[in-house]
């Protein structure tokens, strides 16, 4: 066995109260590749830090061999100094590496090392982060989400480039496919403590199980034996003295093990409160198409969705997936075409950006709406914090800020308000975004046995084949295609090819040979203008005002004694109500195109 080119031993690290790692180990030599599991805040990323010499261990030891080249992923990114992208990442190369290997990744990851660090959105940053830290191909590479924010065609392109790769490995990752592919070993830390598993991700949850079971029966040998050692005390026949207290200090120890072990963390309960049920059709589309400007996102595209039907949209970000999210919905009028809803439908989202939430407002306030301390669910009134308990929070949370909360007990919390809102059509743009993988087999559970219809837009391969009935997804040139089963059952339909490639294929059957230059000619502008920026901030705030004047003027409608009262009145404020309507719906459009820009650019 190869010695290890990293060595953890022992590691302990406390902030006051439980120690978050108490006597954690990881070891990596060359060519391994290990994922790192564990749940939400139980020290993985922290750990990662630790091996990459950011965070310093209060106890234990760490090694490095000294000539060994070690590059850290971060979740957060520093471009402070660099002027493009290609400074950026070609600051992370050593004075041997190959520099033509930066212009190989950013090709990959869908950047020309031109762009601005402040002009990047969340995706292009982690793809930048991405090929600084693989650019020098290091002996030793940490990194922490590296699928975060990414779409599947480069999700798989990483895959196989880490694969391929001499580097030893270690990641952490929510996403299984991409574990069960890139892995060969798991380590998983639990309550502060790390044990490894010499197989890869694909083992690790039968395995996991099976160390639980026997943790349960231990503690359960160990109770029964207590008992047993304090009846021989009370009633046993009197022994030596010295005897005696032997017992009773093994006794004492025992009862010490049995108060102090920790056992696993809870799991979530999830359950979505139901709606009256709908009509057997849910959606029906014909024909629909959508474009901005010189851009068709979607074309003549037809569906029948109905009860219980449960629909995955995939494809890459700007292809379009949102824009006719919003259409089958209702929320986006198609260009051409028709789209109708089925009666009773009772809709709850749950959007991409997670919707805006107040950082300095409080759990139990956001849960509630600030109406009380109860919320309703399937008819049943139910205390704010009872319910907080079904997602993993404490009872002290309650009054606690949002913006304390981690990145996963934000995505709990949001999805803990949509689940409560009576439905029976449930919408999930990205709704696995941040959730540990316990938490995820419980929304993939609610999810596959929700009794009225989903519809999801996901990158996570493994969520889609385990929920969806059929998946959307796009053939080019704004055309999409509906296929029957989940993810791979998409790819083997299309002869295994994958999305990226079909696109390749259209355009080479298409005769489109154009140089690159003719590409980047035609290509959209990688920058908004100050004025569509401007546009893109003030709109919500534009359309929230005018909202408000709609529905003040509706309640002044609402009036039965208006008309015949001041008919005038009736007549002008009935007039201002139209023109009202008129403008939100004119603000609306405007934002989705800018919108739809700004997703195409950043995409």
């Amino acid at each position: 066995m190869a010695p290890p080119l990293l060595r953890l031993d022992g590691i302990f690290l406390s902030f006051g109260g439980t120690p978050l790692l108490d006597g954690a180990s990881l070891s990596a030599s060359a060519g391994d590749k290990i994922a790192l599991v564990g749940r939400n805040g139980s020290g993985k990323s922290t750990l990662l830090k630790i091996a990459a010499g950011l965070v310093e261990a209060q106890d234990g030891e760490v090694f490095r061999q000294p000539s060994a080249t070690v590059r850290y992923l971060s979740q957060a990114p520093d471009f402070d100094g660099f002027a493009t992208v290609r400074a950026y990442v070609e600051a992370g190369l050593g004075p041997t590496d190959d520099p033509h290997r930066v212009t190989y990744l950013l090709e990959h990851l869908g950047l020309t090392g031109e762009e601005t660090p402040e002009t990047l959105s969340g995706g292009e940053a982690r793809r930048a982060a991405l090929a600084k830290v693989m650019a020098p191909e290091p002996d030793i590479l940490l990194l922490d989400e590296p699928t975060n924010h990414l779409d599947l065609q480069v999700i798989e392109w990483l895959e196989e480039e880490l694969i391929r790769s001499p580097s030893a490995l270690v990641v952490i990752s929510h996403d299984r496919r991409f574990l069960e592919r890139v892995s060969r070993a798991t380590v998983w830390l639990d309550r502060g403590q790390t044990r490894r598993l010499e197989k890869g991700f694909a083992h690790f949850e039968e395995w996991r199980d099976r160390l639980l079971e026997e943790e349960e029966r231990e503690q359960h040998k160990l109770g029964r034996q207590i008992v047993r050692e304090e009846h021989w005390l009370r009633y046993g026949v009197t022994a030596r003295r010295k005897r005696n207290m032997r017992r009773l200090g093994e006794l004492q120890a025992m009862r010490q093990r049995f108060r102090t072990h920790r056992g696993p963390e809870g799991l979530a309960n999830m359950a979505a409160s139901e709606a009256a049920e709908s009509g057997k059709l849910v959606i029906e589309a014909k024909g629909i198409a959508k474009s901005f400007g010189a851009l068709t996102v979607v074309r003549d595209f037809s569906t029948r969705i109905q009860r219980g039907d449960r629909i995955g949209l995939v494809g890459p970000n700007g292809a379009g997936k949102t824009t006719l999210l919003k259409m089958l919905t209702g929320e986006l009028a198609p260009d051409s075409g028709s789209v109708r809803l089925g009666v009773n439908l009772e809709i709850a989202a749950l959007d991409q950006k997670r919707e805006a939430v107040d950082p300095q407002e409080t759990l139990a306030h956001y849960l509630t709406d600030g109406r009380g301390e109860t919320v309703i669910v399937n008819g049943e009134e139910r205390h704010v914090v009872s319910w907080m308990k079904d997602f993993l929070f404490k009872p002290e949370q309650a009054r606690t800020p949002v913006r304390e909360l981690s990145g996963g007990e934000r995505a709990r919390l949001i999805l803990a308000r949509v689940l409560s809102r009576p439905s029976n059509v449930l919408v999930l743009d990205e709704p696995t975004n941040d959730l540990d993988m316990e938490t995820l087999d419980l929304l993939q559970e609610l999810v596959a046995g929700y009794p009225g219809t989903v519809i999801l837009v996901s990158h996570d391969r493994d969520f889609l084949d385990r929920t969806v009935t059929s998946t959307i997804a796009p053939d080019g040139n704004g055309r999409w295609v509906e296929y029957a089963g989940g993810y791979s059952d998409m790819l083997a339909q299309r002869g295994g090819t994958r999305l990226d490639d079909r696109k390749a294929e259209r355009a080479k059957a298409a005769g489109e040979t154009q140089p690159r230059g003719a590409e980047a000619a035609k290509a959209p502008a990688r920058k908004l203008s100050y004025k569509q920026k401007f546009a893109l901030e003030a709109l919500p705030g534009r359309m929230e005002k005018a909202s408000g004047e709609i529905a003040r003027l509706e309640a002044k409608l609402a009036d039965p004694a208006l008309f015949s009262r001041d008919p005038a009145a009736f007549n002008a404020t009935a007039a201002a109500l139209d023109k009202e309507r008129a403008a939100l719906a004119a603000m609306e459009e405007e934002w989705l195109e800018l919108e739809m820009l700004r997703e195409e650019i950043e995409g």
